[in-house]
């Protein structure tokens, strides 16, 4: 049974399907692609934070450079995995989990 729509309201999900297409669309996955990006680097930001660590001594705990940390924290950059493990885990003293989505 659907649900009636308010036409007054659009949901996130259909502002996404008009703006970028419907998921499996080429532009809707790399719009995806980019804001999972997106909240990678807004979760090693928040993290890094919550340990009051700044960009560099982050970057310095991880073998890397404060403008790294910085171009990830901003989404300018593409992070390895290997990478991303060894903040987590030097940096943070966490680990990594990962899950697919079918």
């Amino acid at each position: 049974m659907k649900k009636e729509k308010d036409n007054n309201l659009t949901s996130f999900e259909d502002h996404l399907d008009e703006q970028y297409g419907e998921r499996g669309t080429e532009s809707r996955e790399k719009w995806e692609e980019g804001f999972e990006a997106f909240k990678l680097g807004v979760m090693i930001q928040e993290l890094r934070k919550e340990h009051g660590l700044t960009q560099s001594q982050l970057a310095e705990k991880c073998g890397t450079t404060k403008t790294y940390i910085s171009r990830i924290e901003n989404n300018a950059s593409d992070i390895r995995l290997s990478t991303l493990m060894r903040i987590i885990k030097e940096g943070f003293g966490r680990h990594l989990r990962l899950s697919l989505e079918l």
